[in-house]
């Protein structure tokens, strides 16, 4: 149970996740990327991929803390990809992005994917992120409204009271050595540079332990339609997740089973053999396409 509880802890921290095995089911390396690059933003140089080659408006999509593209998103971008353009980034310190002297923020954050979505010239597009990801995305919808149609904001809260009692409490002691070594493996593997994983890491939880509220009547003012999806075993309380679905006008609300990620593949939580990456993403495509 405690090895459980840690694990949780640790996705929700750094927020990778990775691939459970599905069967049949595309690997990343199937899905032919358009392109890929690196776009001088707001003092960094940030990494992006473009997959798939459909028209109409892209999907962007936001990694959480400690990952790399592949981590969160290695079940589910093959499949959306089959049916859209997907961009996919790596935020401020995190994989193949550079860093810059200030700490990470969901703001900062949703100005650079503001730039990038600019330097593409991309006008509009669906914004999806989870886990601190889901912030970034979430304040995308806040600071950039007209760039965004329809955000998905996953596993994440808004406030302090939004999350597991004991989410924060761990925070205070968290550090570079609960670190689970494959979220280490996957970052090592696009950026062998160990003092910058070093350096994401310690962003990452500084960021938790200065966690900023978003205000109730930021979120009131989202107009993108919205999809909030958790899981019925997350760090986030399911009352807080009703709390948003009722803020937010016009938003929709599903829990689905599982832990912190699992239903994307989350490497510390994904069960193997689940179809689970499949079903939310055939979720997320239907309310894409309403």
């Amino acid at each position: 149970m405690i090895k459980i509880f840690l694990g949780i802890l640790a996705s929700f921290l750094f927020s990778a996740c990775a691939t459970p095995t599905v069967q049949p089911k595309p690997t990343p390396e199937s899905t032919p990327v358009v392109k890929t690059g690196y776009a001088s933003v707001n003092g960094i140089k940030m990494y992006y991929e473009v997959h798939g080659s459909s028209s109409g408006v892209p999907l962007v999509l936001l990694n959480g803390g400690g990952s790399t593209i592949e981590v969160p998103y290695s079940k589910v971008l093959p499949i959306f990809a089959k049916h859209r353009t997907v961009i996919a980034l790596e935020e401020q310190g995190h994989g193949r992005t550079s860093d810059r002297k200030e700490p990470f923020r969901a703001e900062t954050s949703a100005d650079d994917v503001s730039a990038l979505l600019k330097y593409l010239n991309v006008t509009q597009a669906d914004v999806m992120g989870f886990s601190n990801g889901a912030g970034v995305a979430m304040e995308m919808a806040i600071r950039h409204p007209e760039q965004v149609r329809k955000l998905v904001f996953m596993s994440y809260f808004t406030k302090k009271s939004g999350a597991q009692p004991w989410f924060f409490e761990f925070m205070k002691k968290a550090d570079f050595a609960g670190m689970p070594q494959p979220l280490k493996d996957a970052f090592l593997k696009v950026n062998p540079d160990e003092a910058a994983l070093k350096n994401m890491c310690l962003k990452d939880i500084e960021r938790m332990q200065h966690f900023k509220e978003i205000p109730d009547k930021d979120v009131k003012a989202i107009h993108a339609s919205t999809l909030i999806i958790i899981g019925d075993k997350d760090v986030v309380k399911p009352e807080h997740a009703v709390d948003l679905n009722h803020m937010i006008k016009n938003s929709r609300l599903i829990i689905l089973p599982g832990a912190h990620g699992e239903f994307l593949g989350e490497a510390l939580t994904a069960k193997p053999a689940s179809h689970a990456p499949e079903y939310t993403a055939g979720l997320i495509e239907e309310f894409l396409n309403l």
